[in-house]
């Protein structure tokens, strides 16, 4: 129903409505800049880098043939913007702050939260800095493929379709970072 909603105000957009852009403007630019907060530490140059992500989008929108969804193919421009900023500002991608908050919502976290013992609560805040330390350390393909499972609950055909890659690939990157973070958090948690 939502893809059928975006083909529709797409089409409108594409006939020169500039009124049905705003709607997918404000149906996405809160997860877009959630997207981009995951690899750009300055929550300012975020908004920017996500106001770039939209004019990129309503540019290249009367190309845009619907062979993906569109939050997929805006998702795969957002990624693309964050990543030519950070090469530009020529910095390594372990530099960029993760979110603690955004970090909590990995799986692991949620079944800590329940322990308000100071126990539970140190060791909830010591797990999500772990978490966080472990996703900055990531390579940007695989942070960019487990971020997009985990946090926005992308499938893994859509992630393929935003990543540019194929399915399998995309298995490979999730395989690969959960094992990744796994193996850094024993470390950092003994």
């Amino acid at each position: 129903m939502g893809e059928q909603i975006d083909e529709e105000l797409v089409r409108r957009v594409q006939g020169g409505d500039k009124k049905a852009f705003d709607i997918l403007v404000r149906k996405y630019q809160y997860k877009i800049v959630q997207l981009i907060s995951r690899y750009i530490k300055d929550s300012s140059e975020a908004l920017d880098i996500a106001q770039e992500t939209f004019i990129k989008a309503y540019r290249a929108l009367p190309n845009f043939r619907g062979e993906s969804a569109f939050y997929t193919w805006l998702y795969r421009i957002a990624i693309n913007t964050a990543k030519n900023y950070i090469a530009t500002r020529a910095r390594h991608p372990a530099e960029n702050e993760i979110d603690i908050d955004v970090a909590e919502q990995f799986e692991t976290a949620p079944r800590l939260k329940d322990q308000e013992t100071p126990e539970g609560v140190a060791l909830t805040e010591e797990l999500a800095w772990a978490i966080q330390v472990a996703l900055a350390e990531l390579p940007d393909e695989l942070r960019t493929a487990i971020s997009l499972r985990e946090f926005d609950g992308m499938s893994y055909d859509d992630i393929a379709e935003a990543m540019n890659c194929p399915v399998g690939t995309v298995r490979s990157r999730i395989f690969r970072a959960r094992e990744a973070i796994d193996k850094k958090l024993k470390t950092l948690l003994g």
